[in-house]
């Protein structure tokens, strides 16, 4: 497997030469003639190659693709776990390598469906899944903000997190947004058990003896303010419910038996909905 940069036939050949192929000048040459490589990775099939066979596989070769896919919600750790299975890559190399180059342990990831070439390394796979999303990041900020903050943009994800586990919908984004902003301005805990969705923990049910006994600083019902990091990797219907809020007076939200939420902002009526989801 060999990965073709996007650029110019010279700097395609400045970058083999780098990763210690013996190519030069007059193989730019060459290429210009028989056709310019396309970026991407590609498969060479043979590993002994004359200099002709390798620069005309470099026009036309191609690798098998597979896909992958990281849902809205997500934890890291699942994920990489799922991607080791599917594509046979080891788990503690992928995420060592994820915590090795991510700016944070959590939440840097955008949810995709990432096209995934056979015989990718490790490392080579956590680069360019990140690279792919931070740029996606940028270029959203920038949509919003005209500009890109990563210690402003960071927070935003880590709100985005906890909208995403809490949600049942796209709909309810803005109004749990609300209710995080409405606790944590009257210096209310935010007690919701989406914040101990974190890592390998990210499908379990959250049960009181969770609750008492996780001493993680994910725990919202021990630790006023939000987390330090996100909790899981998030759409962008949560980052921007995170950003945009809706204006409620909402402080509590409960499951129904419908499988959304009521909101309120009276803790009596809260009490009723938590009765009423629970006969």
């Amino acid at each position: 497997m060999l990965f073709i940069p996007q650029g110019s036939i010279n700097q395609i050949i400045a970058q083999l030469q780098k990763n210690g192929y013996d190519v030069g000048k007059l193989d730019s040459l060459v290429l210009r003639f028989i056709g310019s490589p396309q970026s991407g990775w590609i498969d060479l099939s043979q590993t002994l190659l004359t200099k002709a066979d390798f620069l005309y596989r470099l026009t036309t070769a191609k690798a098998a693709l597979r896909d992958i896919t990281l849902i809205p919600g997500e934890t890291t750790y699942v994920f990489l776990q799922e991607v080791a299975t599917q594509t046979g890559l080891d788990f503690e190399k992928l995420y060592g390598e994820f915590l090795q180059y991510s700016p944070l342990p959590e939440g840097m990831l955008v949810p995709n469906t990432y096209k995934i070439p056979l015989g990718i390394t490790e490392k080579e796979l956590i680069i360019l899944l990140l690279e792919v999303s931070k740029k996606e990041m940028r270029q959203l900020s920038m949509k919003i903000f005209g500009s890109y903050n990563e210690k402003k943009w960071f927070h935003y994800l880590v709100v985005a997190s906890i909208i995403q586990k809490e949600s049942a919908n796209n709909k309810e984004m803005l109004l749990v947004s609300s209710v995080i902003y409405n606790r944590l301005k009257k210096g209310m805990k935010l007690q919701m058990d989406g914040t101990l969705n974190y890592g390998k923990y990210s499908h379990q049910r959250v049960t009181p003896k969770r609750i008492r006994n996780d001493v993680s600083l994910f725990n919202t019902y021990k630790h006023k303010g939000v987390p330090k990091i996100p909790i899981c990797n998030v759409g962008i219907e949560a980052i921007r419910a995170a950003i945009f809020p809706a204006k409620t007076n909402y402080l509590y939200f409960m499951r129904s038996k419908k499988g959304t939420h009521d909101f309120t902002c009276n803790y009596s009526t809260h009490l009723k909905n938590i009765r009423n989801a629970t006969k």
